[in-house]
């Protein structure tokens, strides 16, 4: 086991000192651990962020091994637990704080009132919406990253990150969306999250080049 002076170090090896103590005073909520929130949830603690909240009702099905962060082992374990365990074996000095919840209109608030910076994950378009439109209209000053378009084997290149206003981004080609015609891929779900997670990352920072 590392410890905290060693992880500290490497951090001070990667940033300067502003930037080191911006991420890893950070807090960041993640809306869906799926294929977009595994993945988000991940780079996020690689680059240091100090703390993350993770959010969903689910557990680990067999079908999400082709996209997620997640093993065989994982397979019906709450998403918020695995991932918890994964992150922590890598970050240790990382908090996580989690809720076993479905997001509605009404526990929004509950849910992501301390959180200044907010990922959404979902897999549906009308849940993706609801969590936007929520943030945008309770909230005062968060910001949401949100996706949209990232299904089949289409060009890489078309996946872009939009800011649409100065609270909200959005990331995706906004248009390939999951159905029976159009699965979902791991490399193009993965870069989407990239994304999202960079996105969070520049505001962090205060490096927004978007």
């Amino acid at each position: 086991m590392i410890t905290f002076k060693e992880y500290d170090a490497s951090l001070s090896s990667r940033y300067d000192k502003d930037t080191k103590n911006k991420i890893t005073t950070a807090k960041v909520a993640v809306a869906g651990l799926g294929g977009l929130g595994s993945n988000i949830a991940i780079f996020l603690a690689r680059a240091g962020v100090g703390h993350l909240h993770l959010v969903d009702f689910d557990k680990v099905d067999i079908t999400n091994l082709n996209r997620q962060q997640y093993d065989i082992n994982d397979i019906g374990t709450f998403k918020t637990t695995a991932l918890s365990e994964k992150i922590k074996r890598f970050n240790p000095f990382i908090k996580i704080t989690t809720d076993n919840a479905m997001v509605t209109e009404e526990n929004v608030k509950d849910i992501f009132s301390s959180y200044p910076i907010i990922c959404e994950a979902f897999d549906k378009a009308e849940n993706k919406a609801m969590l936007v439109n929520c943030i945008l209209s309770e909230f005062r000053d968060t910001k949401i990253v949100s996706a949209s378009g990232m299904a089949g084997l289409y060009s890489p290149n078309i996946i872009i990150t939009r800011k649409i206003n100065d609270r909200f981004y959005l990331c995706g080609d906004t248009k390939n969306e999951i159905d029976t015609n159009i699965p979902l891929f791991a490399p193009r779900v993965a870069l989407c999250a990239a994304h999202q997670a960079t996105t969070v990352l520049q505001i962090i920072t205060g490096k927004e080049e978007i």
